[in-house]
Order: C-alpha cells, then structure tokens, then sequence
C-alpha cells in the first residue's frame, strides 16, 4: 500500500476544511467551562457505551440532531449550564450536584 496520490489527497483536505472536529478544553479554561465541558463528555460516554446514533440520542433526549451533535463535539458556547444538566438528567437520572 503506497502513500495516496495528489488528487485523493486534495479531496480528503476539501473534505476535512469542512469537518467541525471536537473541540479540546483550554488550559486557561474557567472551572465553570470545565463544568460543562465534563458534561457534555457523560454524553459521549453514554452514546458510545450505549451504542446509540445522533438521531437515537435526539429523541431520547428531546431534541434535535443539531443539538445533540453540538453536545458531543463539546461546543459548550451554544448551551446554559441549566440545559445541559436538564438534559444529563434523562440520561442519568440519579445525577446529584455537590458544590466542593
């Protein structure tokens, strides 16, 4: 198996100039961001463990694919604090917050 040609490679880098990876969590981030951040990872967690698509965690959750995949690519800008925990809720119901 040999190194990919140029044209293939051009067409994976059109492809991925597209693509809205995961984003990472700053070192310089607010341990209110980093709140948000661990929550919206209990999602990943439970959809891998789960074994679940985007559009079955939309239902299960109450909402649309849109969301649901902003959830599992962290984008904790597009979320209050209140709704992502609303929904962690339905997926894990015994979820108690403890102020340390």
């Amino acid at each position: 198996m040999g190194f990919p040609s140029e044209s293939k490679l051009k067409k994976v880098r059109r492809k991925l100039a597209r693509v809205q990876g995961t984003r990472m969590l700053s070192p310089h981030a607010s341990p209110l961001e980093r709140f948000r951040w661990d929550i919206c990872q209990k999602f990943v967690i439970y959809k891998q463990k789960n074994d679940l698509t985007v559009d079955e965690m939309a239902k299960l959750l109450g909402t649309d694919k849109a969301k649901v995949s902003k959830i599992l690519r962290h984008r904790i800008e597009s979320f209050s604090t209140d709704r992502l925990l609303t929904m962690l809720q339905i997926i894990y119901p015994e979820t108690k917050l403890r102020v340390a």
